[in-house]
Formats: C-alpha cells, sequence, structure tokens
C-alpha cells in the first residue's frame, strides 16, 4: 500500500523528518528528528497511532548527514512505514527566481539548484545531498522540492531591488526572503482564525537558530528581513545578520581575509555567539551572569524592535503579531521585551499568558493581536506537495 508522503528538512545540524497519510487533512503518522549532529547527537520520535514515543542519545561523537539519514530510514523502518511511502517532499533553502512552487527533483531541476548553492551555502548543499539519500532509499518515490524563497515571491518589485547597476539585478542579484515554509503554514493557520483576511496587517517573528521577520498582508508576503542571503537581517545564533558592506571590503581589503574564512566568519562565528562570546544558544544566554551574554540578548531584541518598525512602516500598521520557531515559542522572556520594544504601536502582553505560551498572548488593551503559533514546515511542505500539476507523468520535468 502506497499512501504516505515523506517529508525530510535539513539542516547544519540537525534533520528533520514527518510522515503523514496521502489524504487531504494530512493525517501525521510519524514525526521525528535528529539533532545536534556535531555534539551529541541525538534521536526524537514523536509517534502517532499507538506507537511508543523515543527519545534517546546517539553516542558522544559528531555524525554526518549519512549516518543521521540511515537513523531516520531506520526509525521509519521500525514502524513499518518504508512501504507505504510513494512521495518524498524536502525542504529546500534556495529556488532563486524560478523555483515558486512545488516541484519535481529530476536532474535538470537540481543542476538549477545546485547553481545557487553559492547563495546558500551551508543549506543548500544539505538539501541536496539528502535528496540523494533519499532517492538511493526510495528510488520508486517521487521526489518534489519546497522551496523557503517561493512564498516571498508575491513581494512587490520595490521590495527585492537593491540599489545596483540594473545589469546585475536582471542577472538575479535581488532580495529573496527565507523561512517561507515556516510563513506558508503560519498564514494558513491564520486563515483558520481570521478567515480570508488571516489576521490582516502582520508581522510574523520567525525567531530560531536562524532567525527572520515577515510582514504579511491577508496572509501574503509583502517585505521580510533576509534578502539576497540568510545572511542578511537579525542579528542570529551564530549569523551576522545585516552589516554595513563597507566592513566586508574591509576584512578582505585591509585585513586580508579570504573569501573561505569571511564565510566561516558572518555564518558561525558571529551573531549571539560572537557577540557574547558565550554561546548562540538563546537559553544559555538568558541564564547567564556574563555581561557580553546579557548584551547580545539586548541587541537581539533591540534589532527584532526596530525591523518591526520598518515592516509596519512597510504595511501601513499593525494588526497582528506572531511568534513562532523556536525561541519565538519557548522564550516568555524574549517575548515580553519584544512586545516592551513595540508598545509604541498599540503591542500590549498579558503577562500570565505569555509565561504560560499560551496561543493569544496579548492582553485585553492591546490593539495588536499577538499569537504564539508552532512552527511546522514539514507540514507546509506535505501541503504544498498537493499542488504539484501532473504528478501522474513521471518521466517529465513537473514544472
Amino acid at each position: 500500500m502506497s499512501d504516505a508522503v515523506l517529508v525530510l528538512n535539513g539542516g547544519s545540524s540537525s534533520l528533520k523528518f514527518a510522515v503523514f497519510e496521502r489524504r487531504e487533512e494530512l493525517p501525521l503518522l510519524l514525526r521525528g528528528n535528529v539533532s545536534s549532529l556535531g555534539h551529541r547527537p541525538r534521536l526524537r520520535v514523536e509517534a502517532a497511532a499507538g506507537r511508543p514515543k523515543i527519545d534517546r542519545s546517539l553516542d558522544e561523537a559528531p555524525i554526518d548527514m549519512d549516518k543521521a539519514f540511515a537513523v531516520v530510514a531506520s526509525a521509519l523502518a521500525e514502524n513499518d512505514l518504508l512501504r507505504r511511502i510513494d512521495r518524498v517532499g524536502h525542504r529546500i533553502v534556495h529556488g532563486g527566481r524560478d523555483f515558486t512552487e512545488a516541484t519535481r527533483l529530476d536532474e535538470r531541476t537540481l543542476k538549477a539548484l545546485r547553481l545557487l548553492e553559492p547563495m546558500a551555502p551551508i543549506h543548500q548543499r544539505i538539501n541536496l545531498e539528502i535528496v540523494a539519500l533519499a532517492t538511493e532509499l526510495l528510488p520508486k518515490a517521487l521526489q518534489i522540492g519546497c522551496f523557503d524563497t517561493a512564498f516571498h515571491s508575491t513581494r512587490p518589485e520595490l521590495a527585492k531591488i537593491y540599489g545596483l547597476p540594473r545589469a546585475m539585478t536582471e542577472a538575479g542579484i535581488v532580495s529573496y526572503g527565507f523561512h517561507g515554509l515556516s510563513y506558508s503554514h503560519i498564514a494558513s493557520k491564520l486563515r483558520d482564525r481570521y478567515g480570508a483576511s488571516a489576521g490582516g496587517r502582520t508581522i510574523v517573528a520567525h525567531l530560531g537558530s536562524g532567525a527572520s521577520l515577515c510582514a504579511m498582508d491577508a496572509g501574503q508576503s509583502i517585505a521580510t528581513t533576509m534578502g539576497f542571503s540568510t545572511l542578511d537581517g537579525l542579528v542570529m545564533s551564530t549569523r551576522c545578520g545585516a552589516l554595513d558592506p563597507g566592513i566586508i571590503l574591509h576584512l578582505l581589503q585591509d585585513r586580508r581575509l579570504s573569501g573561505d574564512e569571511l564565510v566561516t566568519l558572518l555564518y558561525e562565528q558571529s551573531g549571539l555567539l560572537g557577540v557574547s562570546g558565550v554561546s548562540g544558544d538563546m537559553r544559555t544566554l538568558i541564564g547567564s551572569d556574563d555581561r557580553a551574554a546579557a548584551q547580545a540578548v539586548d541587541l537581539f531584541v533591540y534589532r527584532i524592535g526596530r525591523e518591526i518598525g520598518s515592516l509596519t512602516a512597510a504595511m501601513g500598521g499593525l494588526d497582528t503579531l506572531v511568534f513562532t520557531a523556536g525561541i519565538g515559542e519557548n522564550a516568555p522572556l524574549v517575548r515580553e521585551r519584544i512586545g516592551a520594544a513595540a508598545a509604541w504601536l498599540g503591542v500590549g502582553l498579558d503577562q500570565e499568558r505569555n509565561r504560560r505560551g499560551e496561543e493569544v498572548v496579548s492582553n485585553r488593551n492591546s490593539s495588536v493581536d499577538v499569537l504564539v503559533i508552532p512552527a511546522d514546515e514539514e507540514r507546509a511542505v506535505a501541503a504544498e506537495m498537493s499542488t504539484l500539476r501532473s504528478l501522474g507523468n513521471q518521466d517529465g520535468p513537473g514544472l
């Protein structure tokens, strides 16, 4: 029986997976993740249909994505799901200008996606490596890509272009935006709650190890803080966020950093980790007495507050503010401080609701609805897969 879809969502240090029954409401059959690949990797499986949950260490030593995938494959086999999977959906960070909807991952498509690796050097390579592993494990299954950049293709042209020569813009040096699958899921949840208005003029704060904000009007992306790459915008766990381009010139010309050294600095040694010198993990920073750790948290909140003002200006007002992803869902202190930074916009949080992490955390006097909605990129991928045309033609390009 082939009636299930597998969704794979790989990052620099984790591999999330979920299996859904292929019906309109997408019942969940299995969900889990292999986390902390580089340090004490761990398998967690949240099972449905009466199966036991799993939470176990995989050893002290780091593992690579091949071994993480093998662990996932074993979990699927142990739950008798491999034989049921005929479609595999992949979260792919960068789709460039050409891939704005779910797309069959044939060799032509994969070749085009490999050309985008320099724009997302950490994520894209990992995403495509997982496609190859899934194809080997399930050679008869249809491999489908869903793209983080696609959700932002609806933005106005002025929100996409930079002040560069037109030839460079036409060559693809534009703002793409990311975390689109997370924002797509939030938009669907807001439509469930508010109907077609989807909360009106909304800012969604996707705050995890990677972090960005998205301004949405009636569920459509209007503006976002990430641009050409996943480095832009907010200060993140180990990524720098927005920088004066003159800093890059200085690092290249005066400090003589190589291209590889610059990539390592900006993607892996900056952000909360770089500012604090302690950690890139928000939980560690909040619990620390170190002044630099406190400053890192202050900077994170300050930059978010400033960007909320910018995105509100782009929409001409603010009706709804949503927190999602690891920090957004699990750090009441950060939500409280961001709410205070946005109080001038009419944002007010209920302290008890916020502490408990309820879905609605705004207080009765707030003119802005403030919500906490769990991220679910895997379900967003599964839902988007169902829109792919010509599924029956497995020899075509799937475009």
